[in-house]
C-alpha cells in the first residue's frame, strides 16, 4: 500500500511538472494546470492511477490546511468586522440560489426533494479554489475578498446543515433533536476558540518558542491546527471549518506569522493533491456522452450564480465593482457540493446518472473558475468606465479599510530586538517613523509588547514572517542580527518581495560584506570597520583635523564599502588631503611664569613665528579666551598659552616663559 501511495505520489506530481509550467508560460493559472493534470492521470483519462481513495485522504488534508492558513491571516477580530456580510450576505446568497436552481428544476420536471436538494449544494462555492486565487492576488483583504470570505465560511456551515437534512428530504423521520443538538455543539465550539485564543495557545507557544527548536515549534502549530479540526469533526461540523477555527485561534497570538511560515509549504503542496484529486472525479465518457447537457448546464450555473452573487452583494451595500467581482469568484460549484451530492445519492434523493452529471458540471465549473474570475476584472474594470446612476457606484455600506493590523506605508522593518535594534527602533520612534519589529526571542517580544512595541515573533528568513510586516509596502528594513547565513536569507527574501526596498545589513563578519552586497543589501554595517573609523576620527580630531574634511573622510570610506581599510595599505592621499598634515606639530599650552622674561613683552618683541616656527592660537587670562591676537599683544604673568609647536621647539619654548629669555 505505501508502494503503491509512493508511486501515485510520483506519476502526479512528474505529470503536474510539464502541465503546470506549460499553463504558466501561457500566463494561465497554475490551478488549472493541477485539474487538467487529474484528469489525464485519473481512472477516466490515461488511467495512470485506478485506485484515487489514498489521493483524496491527502486532497482533504489539503483543503484544512488551507482553512488553516486563512484562519492564521484573518483573525478573531476581522471575523467580527465581516459578521453583517456573513450572516446577512450569506444567507441571501444561499436563499436565493437555492430558490431559483429549485424553481427551474422544478419546471423541468424533477421532484420536489430533488429540487430542493440540488438546489442547495448548487449554492456552495469552491472555498478551497475561491480563497487560493485571493492568496495569489493578495486581495483577502479587499471589500470582494472579505464578502467572498464571508459567504464562504456561511456556506461551509450550511453545508453541514444540508447533510443533516437529506435524509428529511428523502422522507425518514424529522430531525429537530439533531438539529438542537448541533447548535449547543456549535456553542461549545465557539466557547473553545476564545478560550484557546485568549489563554491556551499563547501559553503553550510561548514555551515552545523558548527551546529555540523549529521542529518543535513545527508539531505543536500542526497538532493544534489538526486537534480543533478533529473536535470540531466529532461536534458534526466540518474538518474545514475546525481547521478555519484553528487558525483564528493561533492568529490571536504574536506567534500567528511564524505559525503561518512553518506550514504555508505543506499547505501548498496538499492543496495541489486536492486540485489534481478534483480533476480525477471528471468522467471523460460520461460528460462526452451528455457533452451538449453538461455545457449548458454549466453555462447556466456560472450565469445564474454570478447574477444572484451580485444582487447579494448589492443588497448589502456595495456598489457594481465590488458586485463583479463578488459575483463572478463565486460563480462555481464547490467542493463541498461533491460532499453532500454523495450523501444526497446514497440517501436516494437523485439517480446515478443524475449524479455523475452534477459531478461532471461542478468540477468544470472548477476549471473554468481561474478564467471566468479573470473575466470579472476585466468586467469590474469596464464598468468604471460607464455613466451609471449612484445607487450602482455609492458604498451604502463601508468595511474598515486594511487588513490584519492597520496598514503600514513607508514603515521600516527591524530585524532583532537586542541593544542595536532598541537604539534604531528609539531613533525611529523620535523621529516619528512607523516600524515593526520581528524578534526570535519569545520572552524579548512579550516583554516589548507590553511596552506598546509593534512586534511579532518570527523567524525573518521566511516569506509569510516578512509579509506579516507589510515588507511589500516598507521603505527600509534594518538587520540587526550577526549570523550572516540568517542574513542571506532576509536580504534573498526581502529584495523578492520587494525590489525597492532599501536594506541595512550589520555584520561581525569582514568576509561577508561583498556577499551581503551581491544579495541585494544597500549598506553594509561592519562592527570592526565602524570601531576604526570612529577611533581614526578621533586621533584626526585631535590633530586639528577640520570636522568636515573628517566627516567627507568617513562618508567616502563608507560609500566604497570600507574597500580603503580592507586593502593591504592605506595610502595617505588616498585618506584625506589633509588628514595628517599636522603630523608633524604639537597642540599644547604653556603658562607664563611671573619670573619669566617674557612676561610683560608682546607677540611682535618676542617674533615666536620666525624664530621658533611657533604660533599662538589663544591666550586665557582671568579664565577668559583671547583668540584676536595681534603683534602689540602682551603676556602677563599666569596667562595660558595654547601654541602650535614643532616638537623639537618645546622644550625652548617652555624655557622661555617659565624662566626668561
Amino acid at each position: 500500500m505505501a508502494f503503491n501511495l509512493l508511486t501515485d505520489l510520483l506519476i502526479i506530481f512528474g505529470l503536474s511538472i510539464p502541465v503546470v509550467y506549460i499553463f504558466s508560460r501561457l500566463k494561465i493559472s497554475p490551478l488549472v494546470g493541477f485539474l487538467i493534470t487529474g484528469i489525464l492521470a485519473g481512472p477516466y483519462g490515461f488511467g495512470l492511477i485506478q485506485e484515487t481513495e489514498n489521493i483524496e485522504v491527502m486532497s482533504e488534508i489539503g483543503v484544512v490546511l488551507l482553512l488553516f492558513t486563512i484562519g492564521i491571516e484573518f483573525s478573531l477580530r476581522e471575523l467580527l468586522k465581516i459578521k453583517r456580510i456573513m450572516l446577512l450576505g450569506g444567507g441571501l446568497q444561499m436563499s436565493l440560489t437555492a430558490a431559483v436552481v429549485s424553481l427551474l428544476l422544478w419546471w423541468l420536471g424533477y421532484s420536489p426533494e430533488t429540487a430542493v436538494f440540488m438546489g442547495l449544494i448548487v449554492a456552495l462555492s469552491s472555498t478551497a479554489i475561491v480563497l487560493k486565487l485571493l492568496q495569489e492576488k493578495g486581495e483577502i483583504y479587499s471589500a470582494h475578498g472579505r464578502i467572498a470570505l464571508g459567504i464562504l465560511i456561511f456556506q461551509d456551515i450550511a453545508a453541514v446543515l444540508i447533510i443533516i437534512l437529506a435524509p428529511l428530504l428523502a422522507g425518514e423521520a424529522v430531525v429537530g433533536s439533531d438539529l438542537l443538538e448541533l447548535l449547543f455543539r456549535g456553542i461549545g465550539l465557539v466557547l473553545l476558540t476564545l478560550v484557546s485564543a485568549r489563554y491556551v495557545v499563547p501559553f503553550v507557544l510561548f514555551n515552545v518558542a523558548k527551546t529555540r527548536n523549529n521542529e518543535l515549534f513545527l508539531l505543536s502549530v500542526v497538532v493544534i491546527g489538526l486537534a480543533v479540526a478533529w473536535i470540531t469533526s466529532i461536534a458534526g461540523l466540518s474538518l474545514a471549518l475546525g481547521a478555519f477555527l484553528a487558525g483564528l485561534i493561533i492568529s490571536e497570538s504574536e506567534y500567528a506569522a511564524q505559525a503561518l511560515g512553518t506550514v504555508i509549504s505543506f499547505k501548498d503542496m496538499f492543496m495541489s493533491i486536492f486540485f489534481i484529486s478534483t480533476g480525477m472525479m471528471l468522467n471523460l465518457d460520461q460528460m462526452l456522452t451528455h457533452l451538449p447537457l453538461i455545457l449548458t448546464a454549466t453555462v447556466l450555473v456560472l450565469v445564474l450564480k454570478t447574477t444572484v452573487n451580485a444582487l447579494t452583494t448589492f443588497l448589502i451595500g456595495f456598489p457594481l465593482h465590488t458586485m463583479i467581482l463578488v459575483g463572478f469568484s463565486l460563480a462555481q460549484v464547490g467542493e463541498f457540493s461533491l460532499v453532500t451530492a454523495q450523501v444526497g445519492f446514497e440517501n436516494g434523493i437523485f439517480s446515478e446518472t443524475i449524479y455523475q452529471e452534477f459531478l461532471a458540471v461542478t468540477v468544470l465549473s472548477m476549471v473554468l473558475t481561474p478564467f471566468f474570475t479573470e473575466l470579472g476584472y476585466y468586467s469590474a474594470v469596464s464598468s468604471q468606465q460607464l455613466s451609471l446612476p449612484k445607487i450602482l457606484t455609492n458604498n451604502r455600506y463601508s468595511l474598515q479599510d486594511g487588513g490584519q493590523e492597520d496598514e503600514l506605508e513607508n514603515h521600516l522593518v527591524i530585524i532583532g530586538y537586542g541593544v542595536s535594534g532598541k537604539n534604531v527602533g528609539i531613533a525611529a520612534k523620535k523621529a516619528s517613523i512607523p516600524f515593526m519589529v520581528i524578534e526570535i526571542n519569545p520572552e524579548t517580544v512579550r516583554q516589548e509588547k507590553l511596552n506598546g512595541v509593534n512586534i511579532i515573533y518570527g523567524d525573518a528568513a521566511q516569506k509569510a514572517v516578512l509579509e506579516h510586516t507589510g515588507i511589500k509596502t516598507a521603505k527600509s528594513i534594518v538587520i540587526t542580527a550577526g549570523n550572516p547565513v540568517s542574513t542571506w536569507k532576509i536580504i534573498e527574501v526581502a529584495k523578492r518581495l520587494n525590489p525597492d526596498i532599501h536594506i541595512i545589513a550589520r555584520t561581525h563578519f569582514l568576509d561577508t560584506i561583498d556577499s551581503f552586497y551581491t544579495l541585494g543589501a544597500d549598506e553594509v554595517i561592519s562592527d570592526e570597520f565602524e570601531c576604526s573609523i570612529e577611533l581614526f576620527s578621533r586621533v584626526l580630531n585631535k590633530y586639528m583635523v577640520p570636522a568636515k574634511e573628517i566627516e567627507s573622510m568617513n562618508t567616502q570610506l563608507r560609500a566604497d564599502h570600507y574597500m580603503m581599510l580592507r586593502g593591504p595599505e592605506i595610502q595617505r592621499k588616498n585618506v584625506s588631503g589633509l588628514s595628517l598634515d599636522f603630523s608633524d606639530v604639537e597642540v599644547k599650552s604653556i603658562r607664563v611664569e611671573k619670573q619669566s622674561g617674557a612676561a610683560g613683552k608682546t607677540l611682535g618683541d618676542l617674533d615666536l613665528r620666525n624664530k621658533y616656527g611657533v604660533t599662538v592660537i589663544a591666550i586665557s587670562r582671568n579664565h577668559r579666551l583671547m583668540y584676536d591676537l595681534r603683534a602689540e599683544t602682551k603676556f602677563s604673568p599666569d596667562d595660558i598659552l595654547l601654541v602650535i609647536s614643532p616638537p623639537e621647539q618645546l622644550e625652548e619654548i617652555r624655557e622661555l616663559f617659565e624662566n626668561g629669555v
